[in-house]
């Protein structure tokens, strides 16, 4: 697993010309136009990694498992990713 810190180390060990707090800025001006594209409804796609989409998941009657009672869950927006072609391949290449 990658968090953030550890993705801005990675970035800043590899671009040792730019300063940490430029590279910080960039990182989250970088993810938060993602969301705020996810949550217009507007898909995003990086070639050759893959492509992020909201979808809206209706609202249903689920049951709680530990009591067996229903529970009313709301309509909410989930982020569905879907992997592209080359990702598949390189994942799947590597593993031979």
């Amino acid at each position: 697993m990658i968090v953030k810190s550890k993705l801005l180390k990675q970035i800043s060990d590899n671009y040792p010309n730019f300063f940490r707090k430029d590279l910080e800025k960039f990182l989250n001006i970088f993810l938060n136009e993602i969301m705020s594209s996810l949550n217009r409804g507007e898909r995003v796609e990086f070639r050759g990694f893959g492509t992020f989409s909201s979808r809206t998941q209706k609202s249903r009657i689920s049951r709680n498992p530990r009591t067996g009672e229903k529970v009313h869950t709301p309509q909410k927006k989930t982020i569905h990713f879907k992997m592209a072609k080359e990702l598949f391949t390189k994942l799947n290449d590597d593993q031979k």
